[in-house]
C-alpha cells in the first residue's frame, strides 16, 4: 500500500512511518520544510514537500495521484503554543483539504487524528483549547460526511513514556497515552477493516494493541 502522512515529521508520524514502511508499505510524508527530508529517509519514508496552508486540493490531490496513494493520514497540528487561528487553519481546514484531495486523487482510506473531548467543547469560549477541540470536532464531521473508508482515532493527552504496547480503545474518559502506542494503534489500523467508519478514543491500558484494534 502507498501512503501518504500529512504532518510528516511529528513524532507520531514519524513513528507511524518507521512501522508502515518495515511491514512493506511504501510512506510519503507530507512537509512544509525540505529539510525534514533526511528524517523522514532515515525512518523509511519519503518526503513530498507541500505547505498544507498554502496548497488547494487540486494541487495536492495531483501529488497524491502522481505517486498512486491509496491511503492518507491526517497527523498534522498547529502545534502547542499556536493562537486559535492557526487551530482553525491546519487542525480544521488542513484535515478537510486532505479529505478533499484525497477523493479527488481516489485515495479512499483516510486516517484521521483528532483528539479526544473533541465532541465537548465550549461553544461560547475563545480560549485556546477550546478553540482546539472545535477545531478537530469540524473536522471529524466533516470527513464522516465524505465518500471515504475513513477511521477517525482520538487520542488521549500525548506523553513521551515508553510505549507499552497496551492500550484500551472506545468512548472513554480523559487520560493520557504515549505517542509510541498511538503510532501502533495507527499502524494496526490499516490491516483493519472492522474500524472503517468507526471513531474512537486512545488511552493507555492493558490490552494488547493488536487485540484492541480488532475488538472495536
Amino acid at each position: 500500500m502507498k501512503i501518504a502522512i500529512a504532518g510528516g515529521h511529528g513524532k507520531i508520524a514519524l513513528l507511524t512511518t518507521k512501522l508502515l514502511a518495515a511491514s512493506g508499505h511504501e510512506v510519503w510524508g507530507i512537509v512544509r520544510n525540505p529539510a525534514h527530508a533526511a528524517d523522514l529517509e532515515a525512518a523509511g519514508g519519503h518526503a513530498l514537500v507541500l505547505d498544507l496552508e498554502q496548497s488547494d486540493s487540486e494541487r495536492l490531490a495531483g501529488e497524491l495521484a502522481s505517486k498512486s496513494i491509496d491511503a492518507v493520514v491526517f497527523a498534522a497540528g498547529a502545534g502547542p503554543g499556536s493562537s486559535a487561528e492557526r487551530k482553525l487553519t491546519v487542525d480544521r481546514d488542513g484535515a478537510v483539504l486532505l479529505a478533499d484531495a484525497a477523493w479527488r486523487a481516489e485515495a479512499r482510506r483516510y486516517i484521521l487524528i483528532s483528539a479526544i473531548g473533541a465532541d465537548d467543547f465550549d461553544p461560547a469560549s475563545d480560549d485556546v483549547f477550546q478553540v482546539y477541540l472545535r477545531a478537530k470536532k469540524a473536522a471529524d464531521d466533516d470527513v464522516r460526511g465524505r465518500d471515504l473508508d475513513w477511521t477517525i482515532v482520538r487520542p488521549g493527552r500525548l506523553i513521551d513514556d515508553v510505549p507499552t504496547g497496551r492500550v484500551q480503545l472506545g468512548k472513554l474518559e480523559r487520560g493520557s497515552v504515549t505517542r509510541g502506542d498511538v503510532a501502533h494503534v495507527l499502524a494496526e489500523v490499516f490491516d483493519a477493516d472492522n474500524t472503517i467508519g468507526k471513531t474512537f478514543d486512545v488511552l493507555g491500558g492493558d490490552v494488547a494493541i493488536k487485540q484492541a484494534v480488532s475488538n472495536l
